[in-house]
């Protein structure tokens, strides 16, 4: 079977945006594909954690990659620190690496222009970090979006790079197009995409958002002034991102929405989303509980680690002896 490689930091909660436009793709994959799925804990220390924070969203992030449906026993799913093979390669592909095409790398200058004058250097080298993670287990297709586009560029860069010098040792990772992914926008910025990291709590469903904090969120989200639901993202962006979600969640064309909902009001079309949204999420909210505390998330996460150390342990071999790291 193909290899699926895809990670996520627990830098916060994932939005109904991660869980719409990716995770629910993840399902399909699972059935399909050998799956490898990393909280990427060392990427999320790129900039300064709190060690309580960190172990406790590392936790949850796992908590709900299994509350969607992950499927333990069709997937992989593990914390990066608990591999270090995936610190290991990563030293390695950096060393492989050139300071302009990392300063080059557009997530670099975006967080390093919130820094100040003290830019750590984990956000410069994280990319090699990243292209570890994904060459380690012989990846064939990342599931990723555009924003990430950069990233895998590099990492194929990374490996025929390495490959060249040193030998086949790589398999070439390609994206990954979800079919069906929502990409879901800010509720209050219709123009940028909803971030788990956004600062206005408005502008954000998180998935562990109770029910009435969905419902809030909903009423309060931006649509303009002409009152119709109609599909227009050029002239209605926060009325066609929310027709999105409903689209999402249901399936139901944008045209079928728009004739459902002829001669309503904006009000009554978010409330009957807000109950979607619930719909969706009670499942979700029910598995994480049963989850979050107990053994059972441990002994997946320990055997996890097992298993994705083993294959990432033959990939290192292999390039530490190609080479000449590694003792005849």
């Amino acid at each position: 079977m193909s290899v699926i490689f895809s990670g996520i930091q627990p830098s916060g909660e994932l939005t109904i945006g991660n869980y719409l436009g990716a995770l629910r793709n993840f399902l399909t994959f699972q059935d399909d594909h050998e799956c490898f799925y990393c909280i990427v804990n060392q990427h999320a220390i790129t900039v300064p954690q709190d060690p309580k924070d960190l172990i406790h969203n590392t936790r949850s992030l796992a908590a709900l990659y299994l509350a969607v449906g992950l499927d333990p026993n069709k997937v992989t799913l593990f914390v990066q620190s608990e591999v270090p093979a995936h610190a290991q390669l990563g030293w390695i592909l950096t060393t492989l690496s050139s300071i302009g095409e990392l300063e080059r790398m557009t997530q670099y200058k975006d967080k390093s222009a919130k820094q100040g004058e003290t830019i750590p250097a984990g956000l410069l080298t994280y990319p090699p970090l990243m292209a570890a993670d994904i060459l380690l287990y012989q990846t064939n297709y990342v599931p990723v979006g555009d924003d990430q586009r950069q990233h895998i560029e590099l990492t194929r860069d990374l490996a025929q790079r390495f490959n060249f010098k040193y030998g086949e040792v790589f398999a070439m990772p390609e994206i990954k197009t979800t079919v069906g992914g929502a990409r879901v926008m800010s509720l209050q910025d219709p123009t940028k995409k909803m971030s788990k990291s956004d600062d206005n709590n408005w502008a954000t469903i998180r998935l562990l958002d109770t029910p009435d904090v969905v419902v809030k969120k909903i009423k309060k989200a931006a649509t303009d002034s002409e009152g119709v639901v109609r599909y227009d993202k050029e002239k209605q962006l926060g009325i066609s991102n929310l027709m999105g979600i409903y689209n999402a969640l249901t399936g139901d064309s944008f045209e079928a929405i728009e004739s459902m909902y002829a001669g309503k009001n904006y009000g009554t079309f978010k409330g009957d989303i807000a109950d979607l949204l619930v719909g969706a999420m009670t499942p979700i909210h029910e598995r994480y509980a049963e989850l979050i505390d107990s053994p059972e998330l441990d002994t997946i996460l320990t055997q996890g680690a097992e298993k994705a150390a083993a294959v990432a342990n033959v990939t290192l071999a292999r390039v530490e002896e190609a080479m000449g790291l590694r003792r005849k």
